[in-house]
């Protein structure tokens, strides 16, 4: 394993971040090449236990000489976000120089003009660099998984239709509950990857991309960060490499995917009508049938009308819940994955901020 650091200068004297990149170098050249990352939102850690588990394994196989193909692995992949501490708490999901979302914003670009990446590379802020340094190295690859986690959450993935139904196997490898079908439309991570493999040529899009693969892997909530998880998710993702012949393992055989893909369109954002303290009646991983009760809101603490209730709009199950038990109007509560599309208007692209 060969590790370097890639240093991110500040915006204000004496400051820098320090980036690690582990890889891994395969010893044949046509096998399919690999980029992971986790803990883009800084505070999202299962992935970076996964990463810490999965490198455990791809050590012994370098030394057995099993990887076939090169990796490049970016274990915590926000060193600005991991160092946003305030009053106790950290804030690893939007930068608090620009109020931006740190899986937002990356460059739309053509794979051929990847080197572009690193022009006039001192004429923008340190978040921007440091997404630019991280597509840089992923539009290096075939298959780039970025790992990310939910609130409260089921194992599942965003996929955009372009790499599906190929990357199931992704999804049967980590024993994924649901897949979320994606349109490519916007400007995370892992769609700005995959909006430069299918715009190579400029103005011409490619609508499927055999043999590459650009995923947002989501494991489960923050919270779920044990060490028999960590490497179980290890387990499963190391099934994948060899499946797709990254590492070498006979003894791999996945089964086909089980679980729902379900298409944006068709999941139902729920959401708070009224601020106040949320009370959950239905958990994640739960059907749930339309105007079936999800959660009672404290509008009005010991008031005889001081609560609302919020009910299924459609059939479905609940892939995501909140953590929080305050929510503000219009605040998330849950994501159900449905068979109909939603009634709701929504724009292309992220469910979320």
């Amino acid at each position: 394993m060969d590790t370097h650091e890639i240093v991110i200068a500040g915006d204000t004297p004496g400051i820098e971040w320090r980036l690690p990149v582990l890889r891994f170098n395969g010893s044949d050249p046509k096998a399919p090449t690999v980029y992971i990352q986790a803990a883009l939102h800084a505070n999202e850690l299962p992935g970076t236990a996964l990463v810490h588990f999965l490198c455990e394994r791809l050590r012994q196989a370098q030394a057995d000489g099993a990887i076939l193909g090169n990796l490049t692995i970016v274990p915590q992949a926000n060193p600005i976000g991991a160092g946003q501490w305030h009053f106790g708490g950290m804030e690893g999901r939007f930068d608090l120089g620009s109020r931006t979302n740190f899986n937002r914003d990356f460059p739309l670009i053509s794979a051929r003009d990847a080197d572009s990446l690193l022009d006039d590379f001192d004429d923008h802020r340190a978040p921007d660099r440091l997404k630019r340094h991280l597509m840089y190295m992923a539009l290096g690859a075939d298959l780039v998984i970025d790992l990310h986690c939910d609130d409260e959450s089921l194992q599942y993935a965003y996929i955009d239709e372009a790499f599906w139904p190929e990357a199931a196997d992704l999804a049967a490898a980590l024993d994924m509950e649901a897949v979320l079908i994606s349109d490519g439309e916007s400007s995370a991570f892992e769609e700005a990857v995959g909006f430069a493999w299918k715009y190579e040529v400029p103005g011409e899009r490619k609508p499927h991309l055999p043999g590459k693969l650009a995923v947002t892997v989501e494991l489960r909530g923050t919270r779920d960060v044990y060490p028999e998880m960590a490497r179980k998710d290890a387990d499963g993702l190391w099934r994948f490499l060899a499946a797709r012949g990254v590492v070498r393992d006979p003894s791999v055989s996945l089964p086909g995917f089980s679980g729902p893909a379900v298409p944006l369109d068709n999941i139902e954002m729920i959401r708070a009508p009224m601020a106040g303290t949320v009370l959950f009646h239905r958990n994640v991983g739960e059907r749930v049938a339309e105007d079936d009760l999800l959660a009672t809101i404290i509008t009005a603490p010991g008031m005889p009308d001081g609560t609302i209730e919020v009910r299924a709009p459609q059939d479905g199950f609940i892939v995501t819940r909140v953590s929080d038990r305050l929510v503000r109007r219009s605040g998330d509560l849950m994501k159900i994955a449905c068979n109909q599309p939603t009634a709701a208007a929504r724009k292309p692209g992220t469910l979320e901020d």
